[in-house]
């Protein structure tokens, strides 16, 4: 089994050590005097995350996801040293079994076959050829990629809110489960990293309209890395953006019948245009719309079957018919499983601890909210419409959560897979109390 061996601590300092130069060398170009303050904290506990998880799947799981990708990607450092050109061709053309070299070195590999999960082999083959395929050296690659991510989503929302600078910055990048298991050599560090670029690239290049194509094309860019990863990520952000235009359009109209008109009529109009976007996007994928509903039938089932039969953290929201009407009827539930379980009372083990306490967090914060606006839940919506980038973050929220509430049907499952919403969930919920607790406009 591949695991981290002692080499790893050995070759550790120097690649931390690197890192952290780059990191020096970054900072006067990506901070000011309020944000640097987080900048190498944050930067912290994202390699810390990346050893930790590490450290967690080796002596505690024995094994698992990361310790599997890097054993696939052990075949193409082989292949490298063997022949140079052949292993950057794995590299950056993926696998061709047609080929008798390519079928040579990856017939044992477990995830070749699944060209996404070998997408991120792929760039942990390629971070390898510079630390020598060393596996903590490759998560603290991953980690720092990751972290350029996270970072550009803080600095976004910073632009806008400089006076919430301390609860966005606890949102964007000290959530415990976001940092640890958005930080190792895994999927989802790369879709939360290429999910802050995105966001970071939308909002300059097209809500502020500044040097477009250059923010374009890293908004493009950073699409297509979720696209090849987790396409299902796309399904909930880019309707969430495409809302966020529309309603900001909206709100540069003159108060009036046409403004207050605009609302439904944009919201009619949106939801056609997602639909659209989304159908091209996911179209031939087993997330596209017409093969979605079975998608989360067949995902559910297994992954409680497996947690059952390994006497894991198993959850289930009912019977599932493989129709739209039966996966729409668990909304409510599992957007709920999603944000604010599992409970104290349902953990097994010292992992869903911290899943439960930032769920009970969650919970508290949410109804602490709801309860402070109770008598002003009118006023509440009129702030939802009027900073549209609240809309955004909720829609994306809750929308996500509803999609890997019901996939997953494993708490052990769904703590990874619910790390891109969590960012945008809580920096949504901290400038809607902004509102509510001073009631002024936002810059």
């Amino acid at each position: 089994m591949f695991r981290m061996s002692i080499e790893d601590f050995v070759f550790f300092p120097f690649f931390l050590l690197l890192i952290l130069l780059i990191a020096m060398l970054l900072k006067p170009a990506i901070t000011n005097p309020i944000s640097r303050r987080y900048y190498y904290p944050a930067l912290g506990v994202k390699l810390l995350g990346a050893i930790a998880l590490g450290l967690i799947y080796q002596f505690y799981y024995g094994g698992g996801d990361t310790f599997n990708f890097f054993h696939d990607s052990y075949f193409i450092w082989q292949a490298f040293l063997d022949n140079p050109i052949k292993g950057l061709s794995i590299i950056f053309k993926g696998v061709d079994f047609e080929d008798a070299d390519t079928y040579y070195y990856l017939r044992y590999a477990y995830f070749a076959i699944d060209s996404n999960t070998f997408f991120v082999i792929r760039l942990g083959a390629l971070f390898g050829i510079f630390t020598l395929h060393h596996y903590s050296a490759i998560a603290l690659c991953f980690a720092f990629v990751s972290f350029t991510g996270v970072w550009a989503m803080y600095r976004t929302f910073f632009v806008m809110y400089p006076m919430l600078h301390r609860p966005l910055a606890l949102a964007c990048l000290f959530l415990p489960s976001v940092f640890f298991w958005g930080s190792g050599y895994m999927k989802d560090t790369i879709t939360l990293g290429a999910l802050g670029w995105a966001f970071y690239s939308f909002y300059w290049g097209v809500i502020r309209q500044k040097k477009m194509i250059r923010h374009l094309i890293i908004f493009a860019l950073a699409v297509w890395f979720i696209y090849r990863i987790k396409i299902y990520i796309l399904l909930c952000f880019i309707p969430s953006l495409i809302l966020w235009v529309f309603l900001r359009f909206r709100n540069r109209m003159r108060p009036g019948l046409l403004r207050a008109l605009t609302v439904p009529l944009l919201l009619l109009l949106a939801v056609p245009v997602a639909y659209v976007v989304v159908n091209e996007i996911t179209e031939g994928t087993r997330y596209s719309i017409e093969s979605l509903t079975s998608t989360t039938q067949t995902t559910a089932e297994w992954l409680y079957y497996v947690s059952t039969i390994e006497s894991g953290s198993a959850y289930s929201l009912g019977e599932f018919d493989g129709t739209w009407q039966s996966v729409i009827s668990k909304f409510p539930a599992a957007v709920w499983v999603a944000l604010f379980r599992p409970y104290l009372w349902e953990v097994r083990n010292p992992v869903m601890l911290l899943a439960s306490l930032e769920a009970t967090a969650f919970l508290f914060f949410t109804f602490r909210l709801i309860w402070q606006m109770r008598n002003k839940l009118l006023t509440l919506a009129r702030y939802l419409f009027e900073e549209p980038l609240i809309m955004m973050c909720l829609v994306f929220a809750i929308s996500f959560s509803f999609g890997v509430g019901v996939n997953s049907y494993n708490f052990g499952t769904l703590v990874r897979y619910k790390i891109p919403m969590m960012p945008f969930y809580v920096s949504g919920l901290y400038i809607l109390r902004y509102y509510a607790n001073k009631r002024t406009t936002l810059i």
